[in-house]
């Protein structure tokens, strides 16, 4: 029984069963490990995945440079004593990188054939040019990059096995976005944040599923995107840049052109300046292309004074037979316009109904006419609601439950909550 206790299972497991076990440590835990033996010294430099986080830096330890020192020690232990593949690699602690260092690094993680590059927040001067060795990984599947100039170089050919893809505070001009989306068969998954001289977004890609967009740009187009399920689009104004017309823009209404294709959309996303956009043209009552797939209907940052923003909705709203959950939160109200009231009001005159709204949170209200207007719209045409959520945020007493029940309503079981922040 003693020589049994003294046996050591745990160092004779095989290595990628060590390696299953260290990687779900935080790093700065792993390398710890190196104070059991003389045989656990170095193990921790073989991992598959390396992951830079707050955990692993020291808390004491605030100056930024500083940091990237800290991580450059663990860096280099790495590159002289790892042997075998590295699939994934996250720089996710708020430092200060040396780029020649960076550079050397992802050069070397090409080699281990990394298939899991996330580079996030960090601080910069100015961004780094991603190397090009990054852009023949064959096995790449997750590319996630923070303040880098991306650009293709000739030899590329595609991503195959990407999968998702994010770029953040970055440098990519409209053609060479285009094209690298292009050439990733398989992207699911693509988010845009921030980035830097993006006139047009053109998604011709049929196999991406999720699409965040939160940046400057003037155009979209998302043809050949048929199994698009959740798009999120925040579009921020390029003031000072005429905006360009391409082959794209006509005289077909923007909010037709964009989102008549999305066929197998799920859950849409959609912000006050992009729903001005959409609206630039006559807006249909309808869209000619039902969104039948449409459960979730998120309107964010709509302004009830822009006659603009209010057409584009209810044209949405009107194409979603089958939306169950719509929530609405209201942007900063300036002075408000009969005729945005008047044309709200008389949506209630026609006779189309949201046969499958059951929950309806609005947040955000001041308390205007056409907001009012907006909410009896939404009882008089909802058969099936339940439940009818209002935050107000001017302040003031909260709009009482009794006042909203005594509104015409077509849904005799709808239940209102009423709060105020």
């Amino acid at each position: 029984m003693e020589n049994q206790a003294k046996i050591d299972r745990i160092s004779n497991l095989p290595w990628d069963v060590l390696d299953s076990i260290l990687v779900h440590l935080p790093l700065r835990e792993a390398a710890r490990t190196s104070i059991l033996s003389r045989k656990w010294r170095y193990k921790w430099t073989g991992l598959s995945q390396f992951v830079f986080d707050d955990k692993c830096i020291r808390s004491s330890l605030s100056d930024k440079v500083a940091r990237w020192v800290e991580i450059m020690k663990i860096i280099n232990k790495v590159r002289f004593y790892h042997s075998g593949p590295i699939e994934k690699f996250k720089l996710a602690t708020y430092c200060c990188p040396n780029y020649s260092d960076l550079n050397q690094w992802i050069d070397f993680l090409t080699e281990k054939g990394i298939k899991e590059l996330i580079i996030q927040d960090f601080s910069f001067i100015k961004r780094f040019k991603l190397p090009s060795c990054v852009f023949s990984c064959p096995k790449l599947n997750c590319l996630e990059l923070y303040g880098c100039i991306f650009r293709l170089p000739t030899f590329f050919r595609g991503f195959d096995c990407l999968k998702s893809l994010q770029l953040s505070h970055s440098f990519i001009v409209s053609d060479t976005l285009e094209s690298l989306i292009c050439n990733c068969p398989v992207l699911e998954k693509l988010t845009l944040w921030n980035i830097d001289h993006l006139s047009f977004v053109r998604i011709h890609n049929p196999n991406i599923k999720y699409l965040k967009l939160d940046s400057k740009f003037e155009d979209i187009c998302l043809g050949s995107s048929s199994l698009l399920a959740t798009v999120d689009i925040r579009m921020i104004p390029m003031y000072g840049h005429a905006i360009l017309r391409r082959h794209e823009q006509g005289k077909v209404c923007n909010l037709v052109r964009v989102l008549g294709c999305l066929d197998s959309i799920n859950k849409l996303s959609l912000y006050g300046q992009f729903l001005e956009f959409l609206a630039n043209d006559d807006v249909p009552e309808r869209l000619p292309t039902m969104l039948n797939c449409l459960l979730a209907l998120d309107l964010r940052e709509v302004r009830f004074t822009r006659l603009r923003d209010l057409k584009a909705s209810i044209s949405i709203l009107r194409s979603c037979p089958n939306l169950e959950e719509l929530l609405i939160t209201v942007d900063t109200s300036s002075q408000e316009h009969t005729t945005v009231t008047d044309f709200v009001r008389a949506q209630c005159l026609c006779d189309f109904y949201f046969n499958k709204l059951k929950v309806v949170k609005i947040r955000g209200i001041f308390g205007s006419g056409t907001e009012w207007e907006f909410i009896k719209l939404l009882l008089a045409h909802s058969p099936m609601l339940e439940l009818m959520t209002i935050v107000k945020y001017s302040g003031g007493e909260r709009i009482s439950e009794l006042l909203l029940q005594q509104l015409d309503r077509a849904s005799e079981h709808v239940k209102f909550t009423s709060l105020t922040l």
